[in-house]
Parts: C-alpha cells; structure tokens; sequence
C-alpha cells in the first residue's frame, strides 16, 4: 500500500492523497463526503483553522506583551467558524447587525466583539448598543451623532475612529481600503475634527485609531507608513492595525508567514509610537482561506474552440473570481495531474462565469468530482442565489469525522419570504 502524499500549501494544512488516490481533508476521503453531503459543497478542516489560530496567537505573543487579535467574520460569516475562533482566544469583528447575530449564535461573547461599517444604519448601532459590545469602530460623523443619541449615559461605549491613512498596498483595487480617496474612514484632513468631536461626548470612551488598509498584501512595508501618517493626529493609548495578510490561492503565491507579520506589525507601531501600546490586528482571510476546499461534480465536457469543463457550481457559490479576476486552481478529486487544458466554469446564465480561466485537469469527464482548495475566505460569505442556487452546505471534517454545521439550502428556502 502506498503512503499517502502530503499537497501542496493551497490545501488545508494536513490534506494528503490516500491509498486510493483521493484527496482526504480532515481526514475524511472527499469522494466519500460527496457522496454523503452532495456538491457544491465547502469541507472545512477544523484542525486547519485551529492550527491557524494558535500559530498567530503564538506569532503575536512572541512580539507584544499587550495585543488582541479580533477574528474578521466578514470572511467566512458561519456561526460555527466564529464559535472556533472564540474558542481559540480570538475577538470577533462584525459589519452589520446580521453579522452580529451570527456571532452571538456562535457563543461569542458581546464583550469580545467590534462592529465595523462605513454605512451604519440606526438598527446596526442600536442592537450594538444594547448588547453591550466591546467596540465599535467609527466610520464617519453620522456614526457619532447616532451614538450620542442611543447612550444614555448610564455606561460608556468604547470606540476607535477608523482613519484613512493615505497609503495603497500593491493589491487589487477593489480590496485595497487606506488610499486617500476611499470610501472608508476619515481622511487626514478630517480627521483631527472627528477626534475632537469624539472626545466631547461623555458617553464614548474613545480607545485609539484604527486602519484598514486592504486585503491580500504580500509586502508588508506600507504597515508602517500608514502608522507614521496617524503619527500627526497624536498619541493614543491603542492602536487598531486591521488585517491583510494575504493566503496562497495557487502554487505560485508565498504570502509571508504569521511570524514575519506580527513582527512587521508590532515593529511598526514601537518603531513609530514607541512602547507601551496596545496592538490589535484583524486578521480574516490568513485564518480561513486555505482551510476550506469546494467540491463539484462536473456535468459537461464542451470541446468548441476551448474545452469547457462545466460544474454543478459556479458564480452562486464563488463570485471571486467574477469580481475582481481572483486565481484558483482544480484538480480531480481522484486523479490529480493535469493534461488537458481548460476552463472550470459554472452553470449560470452569464459568459462571465468562469471559475478557473486556463486550468489543467487530468481527463476531465462528466461525474467526476472537481476540487477546488483555498475557498474558505468570502466564498460562503458572497453565496448567493442567482438562477434559483442553493447555497451549499458547509461541513466541518476532523480526525476522519464530519458534520454539517450549515444546513444545504432547500426550495422552500428559496421561497420563505415570498407572500
């Protein structure tokens, strides 16, 4: 019997090729969960998002006597997944009263989360207020006004401003959050009123600053310019450097590894504000992307003038790729290798539907399995229900176990709001 092989570092951490020559996550033969779950479907490893977390947890502590690492929900917004981050020490960061609620059913405690929004409605505030939660980053003045309005002085509500800080990261443009005309946050010139303004109402307590400055960054360096430009607005107690670590979608990326960030991001803020503060860090995406693959079952092979392998998937449970050109890569789940040039492309009713421009598979036919690694970071967090989709299950697979922690959508799903 051969070994199994372990993969490439696109796979959740622990993934191999068995004995029969088919992926295993989790410890759990992937033809086998197809099987028993159907596809689309996103198998999680637990182990994998764990060992993520401990491995920055232990990153962070190795540089910083005093930091928090606040779990970015917004990148897999499951209740199960935050109810692991919480257990593993993490804070969690929610966008909207929707991701809120999400968190609370996860276990996360109210103390222990941090609302975010550049356009928070009254509901968003008022459910956070109520609760109790442990920050809330503000966004633009309406977000103070608001705030003054729904305190009542009986307790104070800790806030950071989020801060504009000038600087782009080399990532896309649609994920890149600090440049000086963004939709995000105060600019420099804004700024010094906003902290001002904050400071007057009684009923804040205003922790620090905040910036995000994007997402998927491979060079680490603008971390410390965007803290020398939050150096003219003064000094202050804490400081909330976002997140941005980028995760390898395909074989060709080497995104720095938790060690290099952390000391990058605790250099940053000595070297400009020197010791004493507080570091907090929002890491989403370095967590959970590479510990998710997808599962598909092909239904066509189309030879015009490309070949076509088309899944029973697509835009309706990836939209990545379709955004902003986002790579992947696909193998067989029971045959890895390539040899015939593809494209992996989904079901849907737009040309545009292309998961995997130029893939390599090997001998793709109609029934088999696709599997598609690095799917955790927005792929459940962008389904969605184009053509009529159900949105797919995610199940969770440790030590050769697994469990639904989100159910398949049904048709009654589709139409529970219909009257």
């Amino acid at each position: 019997m051969a070994d199994a092989q372990p993969l490439a570092n696109v796979y959740p951490i622990g993934s191999t090729i068995n004995e029969l020559g088919r992926l295993e996550v989790g410890g759990c033969d992937v033809v086998d969960l197809a099987r028993e779950f159907g596809t689309p479907a996103y198998i999680v490893s637990e182990d994998d998002m764990r060992a993520r977390a401990r491995g920055l947890q232990s990153a962070f502590a190795a540089e910083s006597d005093d930091f928090k690492l606040i779990f970015a929900s917004k990148a897999f917004p499951c209740a199960a997944v935050c109810a692991l981050f919480a257990e593993e020490g993490f804070g969690c960061d929610v966008a909207s009263a929707g991701e809120l609620a999400i968190a609370l059913a996860g276990g996360v405690p109210a103390g222990q989360i941090q609302m975010h929004g550049n356009a928070k409605s009254e509901l968003d505030l008022q459910r956070a207020v109520e609760l109790g939660i442990g920050a809330i980053v503000v966004d633009n003045l309406r977000d103070l006004d608001r705030l003054e309005e729904l305190l009542d002085g009986s307790s104070r509500q800790k806030i950071y401003l989020r801060i504009a800080p000038g600087v782009s990261p080399d990532t896309h443009p649609a994920i890149s959050t600090g440049g000086p005309n963004t939709k995000f946050g105060f600019d420099l010139e804004h700024a010094p009123a906003a902290i001002a303004r904050a400071q007057a109402i009684d009923s804040l307590e205003l922790e620090g600053l905040h910036f995000h400055i994007g997402s998927q960054i491979f060079d680490l360096s603008p971390f410390e310019g965007a803290l020398r430009s939050l150096a003219s607005l003064g000094e202050f107690k804490a400081y909330n450097l976002g997140g941005g670590l980028a995760a390898a979608y395909t074989a060709q990326d080497h995104p720095p590894g938790y060690a290099e960030y952390a000391a990058a991001k605790a250099g940053a803020l000595e070297s400009v504000f020197g010791p004493g503060h507080r570091l907090l860090d929002e890491p989403g995406r370095a967590l959970v992307a590479n510990g998710c693959v997808t599962l598909y079952s092909v239904e066509s092979v189309k030879r015009n003038v490309d070949t076509y392998v088309a899944v029973d998937g697509g835009m309706s449970d990836n939209l990545r790729p379709m955004l902003y050109g986002a790579r992947y890569e696909a193998e067989i789940a029971d045959r890895f290798g390539g040899g015939t040039a593809c494209h992996l492309v989904g079901k849907h009713c737009e040309s545009g539907d292309i998961l995997i421009r130029d893939a390599d598979l090997n001998q793709p036919a109609a029934g088999d399995l696709v599997v598609v690694p690095a799917t955790g970071a927005y792929g459940h967090a962008m389904a969605n229900n184009y053509n009529g989709a159900l949105r797919p299950p995610v199940i969770f697979a440790s030590n050769g176990d697994a469990r639904v922690v989100v159910r398949r959508e049904s048709d009654d799903d589709l139409l529970v709001r219909d009257v």
